[in-house]
C-alpha cells in the first residue's frame, strides 16, 4: 500500500512539474507551425513573381520548411527538458560530412539561388556562356538547360554560370548589326558605298535613327573592306545580316562591282 502511495505521489509531482512545460511546448509547437506555414507561403508568392522555373521555387520552399521545422522541434524538446546538445552535435557532424561530400552540388545549388535572385538571364533569353550559345529553356535546381539554334540540348552547372561571364543577347530590345563587304582595288569606292547604303535604307527593318554607318574599314591584302553598322530590333538581327549578304552580292554583280577572293600566281621555271 505504501508503495502504491509513493508511486502516486511521484506521478503527481512529475505531473505538476512537467505539465506546464508540456503545455507551453505544445502551444509553442502549434504557433511555430502556423508561423512557418505562413512564412513559406509568403516566400513562395514572392519567388513565383521572380522565378522562371517552378521546380526551383518548390525546392527552395521545401528546404526552408524542413529547416525551420527541425529548429522548432529542437526548441520544443529543449523546453520540455530533453538534452539537445548531443543531438545538435550529431546533426552538425552529419551536415558537415554531407556538405563535404556534396560540395560541388551545393555550389551549383547556391549558384541557382543567385541566378534566381539577381536574374542575369531568364527562360527564353538567348545567352552565350561557358563557350556555349543557346536559348535558356529551363533553370533547374543545379543546372541551366540551353537549346542551341540547331536544337541541341546543353546542360551547364549553375555554379560556373554564377561565377563566370554571361552574355545575354535578349536583355536589350535593340542591337547593332556589323557587316563587312570587300571590293577590289580597281572598283569605285563611292559607287560601292552608295550601293550598300541604298540597300540599307531600303530595308524597313533597319532603323533610320541611329542612321546607318558606312565607311572604309581596312585596306586588306586583296580587297578594300567596307564596314556597315545598322541598328534594328534584336529579333531581326540574323534576318537582316543574311539578307544583306545576299542583296549586296546580287547588286554588286548587276553594277559590275567585284568582290575579290584570295588568288595566288604560280610561276614555273624549266631548268635544263
Amino acid at each position: 500500500m505504501e508503495t502504491i502511495n509513493e508511486y502516486s505521489s511521484l506521478i503527481w509531482e512529475l505531473t505538476i512539474s512537467y505539465l506546464p512545460k508540456l503545455a507551453l511546448a505544445l502551444v509553442t509547437l502549434i504557433i511555430g507551425m502556423i508561423v512557418i506555414g505562413s512564412s513559406v507561403k509568403m516566400l513562395r508568392k514572392q519567388l513565383s513573381k521572380r522565378a522562371s522555373d517552378v521546380s526551383l521555387v518548390t525546392f527552395l520552399c521545401s528546404l526552408l520548411s524542413v529547416v525551420l521545422k527541425a529548429l522548432l522541434l529542437i526548441s520544443v524538446a529543449s523546453m520540455v527538458g530533453i538534452e539537445t546538445t548531443s543531438f545538435i552535435a550529431v546533426l552538425g557532424a552529419a551536415g558537415l560530412a554531407v556538405g563535404l561530400a556534396l560540395q560541388g552540388s551545393l555550389a551549383n545549388f547556391a549558384g541557382g539561388v543567385l541566378i534566381l535572385l539577381f536574374k542575369p538571364y531568364k527562360v527564353g533569353d538567348f545567352i552565350d556562356a561557358q563557350s556555349h550559345t543557346g536559348t535558356v529553356s529551363e533553370i533547374q535546381i543545379f543546372n541551366t538547360v540551353l537549346k542551341t539554334p540547331d536544337n541541341k540540348t546543353i546542360i551547364i552547372p549553375n555554379g560556373s554560370l554564377s561565377n563566370g561571364s554571361v552574355t545575354n543577347f535578349t536583355t536589350e530590345p535593340n542591337r547593332r548589326v556589323d557587316m563587312t563587304f570587300g571590293i577590289s582595288y580597281g572598283d569605285d569606292i563611292d559607287k560601292a558605298k552608295n550601293t550598300v547604303m541604298e540597300l540599307a535604307k531600303a530595308d524597313n527593318r533597319i532603323f533610320a535613327d541611329p542612321e546607318p554607318f558606312l565607311a572604309v574599314s581596312e585596306l586588306a591584302d586583296s580587297s578594300v573592306n567596307l564596314v556597315l553598322r545598322v541598328w534594328c530590333e534584336s529579333g531581326n538581327y540574323w534576318p537582316i545580316f543574311f539578307d544583306m549578304q545576299e542583296n549586296v552580292k546580287k547588286t554588286f554583280d548587276k553594277k559590275g562591282i567585284s568582290i575579290p577572293f584570295p588568288q595566288r600566281d604560280v610561276h614555273m621555271y624549266n631548268n635544263k
